[in-house]
């Protein structure tokens, strides 16, 4: 069974950026199509953005839709979100997932606070 990690959650000011890695333990990562959710405290689960296989096409949520950037790189395994003029309302556990719009296969998550 795949195993995704993610890291490079951490605390930042608004409008600070951080970049988001999830490595997966097999080629599963690289055979499937992505996304990014997060969970923002007390909220549900929300979809964040959703690539396919190849990385040629991106989704993304309205809510960060020109902020955020998903990529791949499956010789290495690895989902990315580059993320950019963070908000406070981006404050949230993000994991990666297999399928565009998520799944049941995902990471534990990394956090990230976005407070001034």
């Amino acid at each position: 069974e795949v195993q995704f990690v993610e890291s490079g959650g951490g605390l930042v000011q608004p409008g600070e950026s951080l970049r988001l890695s999830c490595v997966a333990s097999d080629s599963t990562l690289a055979t499937s199509t992505m996304s990014w959710v997060r969970q923002a405290p007390g909220k549900g689960p929300e979809w964040v953005a959703g690539i396919d296989i190849g990385g040629g096409t991106t989704h993304y949520n309205d809510r960060v839709e020109g902020r955020f950037t998903i990529s791949r790189d499956n010789a290495k395994n690895t989902l990315y979100l580059q993320m950019s003029s963070l908000r406070p309302e981006d404050t949230a556990l993000y994991w990666c997932s297999k399928g565009r719009y998520g799944s049941d296969v995902r990471g534990p998550g990394t956090r990230v606070t976005v407070t001034s």
